[in-house]
């Protein structure tokens, strides 16, 4: 049983990841865009967007044929900067966060990635490609948010996540797509278990998942 966070900034598709990966009808706090947040949330760039998390997603993903049985809760954050406080609740006993990539915004992935940094919990980078939207190779996007090699970042479809996949861009809608990159996660927080072991506020235990 793990704790997985699904983050990114406003509008870069992480109710969708959830929702297209959940076995469960997936716990959603959205709730429609009003005049009100006019100064807080710009819509450049996803100006067809009417709805917003304000809570979390909650979403569940059995993976019985993985490497190891895995039974994963998925807990999707609000994208705006000011629910900060609200990211370290969620990411408490998680395992890593997957951040998701909105080229057209990439300005608003700098706080996730940041946040994450700073609390020492692996992440995977995972570009979501919208329509219309300039395709980047992984190094450009690495650079572009200053992230170490160790960090996957991934903009394309693996092979092995569908059989018979032809190459293509990295798809937030696809359930394939996103059981791939919470498996990339996994095998990355793995890895990288004993660097953590100095922020045990990361720590996982049942309990917290």
């Amino acid at each position: 049983m793990l704790k997985i966070v699904i983050a990114g900034g406003f509008g870069a598709g992480k109710t969708t990841a959830v929702g297209a990966v959940s076995e469960i009808t997936p716990l959603s706090t959205e709730e429609y865009l009003t005049e009100a947040s006019t100064d807080v949330d710009s819509l450049e760039g996803v100006e067809a967007k009417q709805t917003t998390t304000v809570a979390f997603d909650f979403g569940r993903l059995n993976l019985p044929d993985a490497p190891e049985p895995l039974e994963l809760f998925l807990f999707g954050t609000p994208g705006q900067d000011r629910f900060v406080d609200l990211w370290y609740e969620l990411s408490r006993g998680a395992v890593g966060a997957v951040v998701l990539v909105d080229t057209r915004r990439l300005e608003s992935s700098f706080t996730p990635v940041s946040f994450f940094e700073d609390i020492g919990l692996p992440i995977v980078v995972a570009v979501n490609h919208f329509h219309g939207a300039h395709r980047y190779h992984p190094e450009q996007v690495r650079a572009a948010l200053d992230l170490p090699t160790s960090v996957p970042v991934i903009t394309d479809v693996s092979p092995h996540w569908t059989v018979g996949a032809r190459a293509t861009s990295w798809d937030a809608r696809n359930p394939n797509h996103v059981a791939g990159v919470l498996l990339t996660l996994v095998g990355h927080a793995v890895q990288n278990t004993p660097a953590r072991a100095a922020h045990p506020a990361s720590t996982t235990t049942l309990q917290d998942a």
